[in-house]
């Protein structure tokens, strides 16, 4: 175990969501001394709610919890060709909050879904939807995993020898970066 911390962010609210699976999956090939699963579970972006409001409890504490972890990884659904809309949400709001949490952070992208694919689409929408906050988006080993029913045994442990490689070479990718980042 590493003195690392790692933050996750599932693009699905459903609790027994596969890129819930998958996202703890990554965490447990990471291999962190802490790895906390944030919650993005917020209302609706609407820049009447900031400006009279201000930004929610819950963002600010998501934000702080990217900025004080030594990598972030996503993973998310196809929704309707693209990335979830609790994910694009998420992202709007978090990026409302200063300073910006992402700069410079090792970010990598993950997704799964039922399709043979593997929300191949919602990972590239992902990735892009990334770059304004100019995270160290990591570029792969990509991992995307379909068919995801029969992806997994029952303590959640990916199962499919490729996926499985793929994930630890992506956890590989991270740990480098967090590595060179810390100098």
């Amino acid at each position: 175990m590493s003195d690392l911390k790692l933050v996750g962010l599932c693009g699905s609210l459903r609790k027994d969501s596969t890129n819930l699976m998958l996202l703890k999956e990554a965490g447990r090939v990471f291999d962190a001394a802490e790895f906390v699963i944030g919650d993005i579970d917020f209302p609706l972006y609407n820049e009447d709610v900031e400006n009279g409001e201000g930004i929610p409890e819950k963002v600010q504490t998501l934000s702080e919890q990217i900025a004080a972890a030594d990598a972030v990884i996503l993973s998310t659904p196809e929704y309707n060709k693209g990335t979830s809309g609790a994910m694009k949400n998420a992202l709007d709001w978090i990026s409302r909050t200063k300073p910006n949490p992402w700069k410079d952070k090792p970010v990598a992208v993950l997704s799964a879904s039922p399709g043979a694919q593997g929300a191949a689409r919602a990972h590239s929408m992902l990735r892009t939807m990334l770059l304004p906050f100019f995270p160290r988006l990591i570029p792969g080993p990509e991992v995307m995993v379909g068919q995801v029913k029969s992806q997994f045994d029952d303590n959640g442990v990916l199962v499919n020898e490729r996926g499985a490689e793929l994930l630890a070479g992506l956890m590989d990718e991270v740990r480098r970066a967090v590595l060179q980042a810390k100098g």
